[in-house]
């Protein structure tokens, strides 16, 4: 497999690698929140393009699974949706503000395709909400959706809060594929305002 050839956890850190390629989501120093991080192959890349380190964790990963240490990344295991969990996130970030937050959480598809695209719609409101609160003005917001894009109220509302915001699915996501990533550039922190 190559993305063990090429030290990655996943072949997810593919995909986020072209995301960034195209819209140049990290730069060094950059606080990332990864949501959906297990088994870590975006946690990987935006520890990498971020310069993250050891003793400089830039990185919080949370999941619902275990994950291995990644050098640059904190790791907190639970439910997303759990408010104690998003505690959890805040506690690590302290008095600081993400530059990006990235979601490739998806729900366990049951094969019904308004039943899965009800549910990973609700994960990328629930991640979009999170960002509101959590991105610095300029940042960036990443999350996967079904094909199909998404909801049209969820879209408008992040429209408002960002000023690009694209459907974008990466070349490493298999063709028959029905994901792709809503990309949200240039948050405008309208909660503060």
């Amino acid at each position: 497999m190559q993305a063990q050839k090429d030290g990655y956890k996943s072949r997810a850190a593919y995909k986020l690698l072209q995301i960034h390629e195209k819209f140049q989501i990290f730069k060094k120093g950059n606080i990332t929140i990864d949501l959906g991080a297990a088994p870590g192959g975006w946690s990987q890349i935006a520890a990498k393009l971020s310069n993250a380190t050891s003793t400089n964790k830039l990185v919080i990963a949370l999941d619902l699974l275990p994950m291995d240490k990644i050098a640059g990344v904190s790791n907190i295991c639970g439910n997303f949706l759990d408010e104690q969990i998003q505690n959890k996130i805040w506690t690590q970030l302290g008095d600081h503000q993400a530059d990006a937050v990235i979601s490739d959480m998806a729900p366990n598809t049951t094969g019904e395709r308004s039943t899965d695209y009800l549910r990973i719609m609700h994960l990328c409101s629930e991640a979009f909400s999170f960002a509101q609160k959590a991105l610095k003005p300029g940042g960036s917001f990443i999350a996967k959706v079904f094909r199909g894009g998404t909801d049209h109220n969820i879209l408008k509302e992040i429209k408002n809060h960002f000023t690009t915001v694209k459907h974008f699915k990466p070349l490493a996501s298999r063709q028959e594929s029905t994901e792709m990533y809503l990309i949200a550039l240039g948050f405008k922190n309208l909660l503060n305002s």
